[in-house]
């Protein structure tokens, strides 16, 4: 298996990077399309002008992304061929070592994101009825502190 590798997105990578999350969120039945593939390549080329997102690669692929602000994590999203690779780990990982806390926030009915977010170290601080999201769906808040030693 090939390591997976982190850099910078840059701004030619929008396209993809808006293919990966399309096909990520296909997975999700219950999840609206809330925009046109064309909005989600414009938004994801904002964030990667920003400076907000870190591509991953598996040997020359590219896999999957990261977008963080500051300490909130926007979206995380990877090609759904290659979960359970270590991939969103490695992102994740990367987040929280340039970053002392972290914080995010994920659908209540997306199981297997709250089993990812909760073994990587984060912890459900407050339940919604979703009134604050685009798809106006139930989620959760997730945040992560660096232990002190």
């Amino acid at each position: 298996m090939n390591a997976v590798s982190i850099r910078l997105a840059r701004a030619l990578d929008a396209g993809k990077l808006a293919d990966i999350l399309g096909a990520a969120n296909a997975q999700l039945e219950w999840l609206p399309r809330l925009y046109s593939s064309a909005e989600e390549i414009m938004l994801i080329g904002e964030m990667i002008d920003a400076g907000w997102v870190r591509s991953a690669y598996l040997g020359d692929m590219l896999a999957g992304f990261i977008a963080r602000k500051g300490t909130e994590i926007h979206a995380l999203a990877l090609r759904p061929d290659l979960q359970g690779r270590g991939v969103a780990r490695t992102l994740m990982r990367d987040a929280q070592s340039n970053a002392n806390k972290l914080g995010l926030w994920s659908y209540q009915a997306n199981d297997r994101a709250s089993q990812f977010y909760e073994r990587a170290g984060f912890t459900e601080i407050l339940r919604t009825d979703g009134a604050g999201n685009d798809a106006y769906l139930p989620d959760i808040r997730y945040e992560w502190q660096r232990e002190v030693v």
